[in-house]
């Protein structure tokens, strides 16, 4: 399809993310309160979604608990600022195997692999208005860690989240993953038009090289809203790269941890910095609501 820049681009703060981040930045945010002041300062920085995941307090761990992101949940939406909510519904689908001449036992300390239901139990508790859902199975960096979405346990989710009001973000880290995701609107599981974030440089998925990019680019349809982000260094340049190519962006501290070189930031100061660049583009920042309309969202308040 041919390139036309995004005159109205909303920006996504991934907040805090999964990975093991936790000790490298002292911004990576832990606790609930973290969390979810580190989002309100993201949305007042110009973020118009925060997509947000929990830690253990203490540890920095990513965790599944439920009374966790209930509380991040309601301190979002008591907050002085308006934002969307984006919950991950990507934890519970990791295999750890054994060693490549004995496979099985999976490795028990590092693999966390529950039903359907149990994944989406907090998705059903806090009702954000997105969620997310990882649309394959791929292999991520660790030697022999697995990210596993089969495709009936992302019927199984897809089905719940559409039937809860839900919107999912397809988390599309391959051509196949957005091949599948089609498949799942065309079935009715997902509801078209449907959200993608393609997501560049995680190894070993799509490299964030712009061939690669740009073949994800032309391969949602036209009719979908897309938003893209890389990883690390290329986490600014992709920036641009997404409103040229029609899309919106994603910053944030799970996806890269520094402003610049040598240079820890914090997710307002990301935020911050994408702003910028989008406005220095001649785009417009689109807010919250223009998010909720343009998707179809009903903002929901604190219980």
């Amino acid at each position: 399809m041919p390139l036309q820049m995004n005159r109205d681009v909303f920006i996504t703060c991934a907040v805090t993310g999964s990975g093991s981040t936790q000790d490298k930045s002292p911004h990576v945010p832990r606790s609930p309160k973290e969390i979810a002041d580190s989002a309100i300062d993201a949305a007042k920085a110009g973020a118009a979604v925060v997509h947000c995941h929990v830690r253990d307090p203490e540890t920095g761990a990513p965790s599944r608990r439920l009374d966790l992101y209930r509380e991040v949940t309601d301190r979002i939406r008591s907050a002085d600022v308006d934002v969307v909510l984006n919950l991950t519904a990507g934890m519970g689908g990791d295999i750890v195997f054994g060693s490549t001449e004995a496979p099985f036992p999976v490795n028990e300390a590092g693999t966390d692999m529950i039903g359907a239901s149990e994944r989406m139990a907090h998705i059903a508790e806090c009702l954000p208005e997105i969620c997310t859902l990882d649309c394959g199975t791929m292999n991520f960096a660790e030697a022999d860690y697995v990210m596993t979405n089969t495709p009936g346990m992302l019927r199984a989710m897809g089905g719940m989240m559409t039937e809860l009001g839900v919107k999912p973000e397809i988390e599309a880290f391959d051509t196949g993953h957005l091949w599948f995701a089609k498949q799942l609107v065309e079935e009715g599981t997902l509801t078209s038009p449907a959200i993608v974030q393609l997501c560049m440089g995680v190894p070993w998925g799509a490299p964030n090289d712009l061939n690669t990019f740009m073949a994800m680019v032309n391969a949602v349809p036209q009719d979908w809203t897309w938003s893209a982000f890389s990883l690390g260094r290329d986490q600014m340049p992709y920036v641009a790269a997404s409103v040229l190519a029609g899309g919106n962006v994603r910053v944030g501290l799970e996806d890269n941890l520094f402003l610049e070189k040598g240079v820890l930031a914090t997710n307002a100061q990301l935020v911050e910095k994408a702003v910028g660049l989008i406005e220095g583009m001649g785009t417009r920042i689109a807010g919250p609501d223009a998010v909720r309309e343009t998707l179809g969202l009903t903002k929901r308040a604190p219980k």
